[in-house]
């Protein structure tokens, strides 16, 4: 079974440059300007263009944003942070440190919120 997520976005080609240089995806395909998808690891990632057609308009107008999230764990969440605010990526919120490590949300080009997590030692 393939578990792919899929996020609306304002602009496709934006998102594919945030995500490929900001977080270390692969571009799996870019058929039409409306749709592309891309690769982490296991985890493959739908964009869609609100309006584009497809799959990405099941269930009514998408629109960006909201609060559900998928979360890269890395090991230097301060690093990682520092380097992504550098290149201008929006932060939201702020971080939060709990029982199982630390969080903070970023947002891609059209505010979809990304969980950056480092687990605690």
């Amino acid at each position: 079974m393939t578990v792919s997520i899929r996020y609306i976005t304002e602009d496709v080609d934006s998102a594919i440059g945030f995500y490929r240089a900001r977080l270390g995806f692969e571009l799996e395909m870019h058929p039409a300007p409306g749709f592309a998808s891309l690769t982490r690891g296991e985890l493959r990632l739908f964009l869609n263009a609100p309006g584009a057609g497809g799959a990405g308009t099941a269930g009514g107008t998408p629109s960006p944003g909201g609060w559900n999230r998928f979360q890269i764990e890395v090991d230097d969440l301060d690093g990682f942070v520092q380097e992504l605010r550098s290149h201008g990526v929006s932060v939201r919120g702020e971080l939060v440190e709990g029982r199982g490590g630390r969080q903070i949300l970023i947002e891609d080009p059209s505010g979809n919120p990304i969980e950056i997590f480092e687990p605690a030692n």
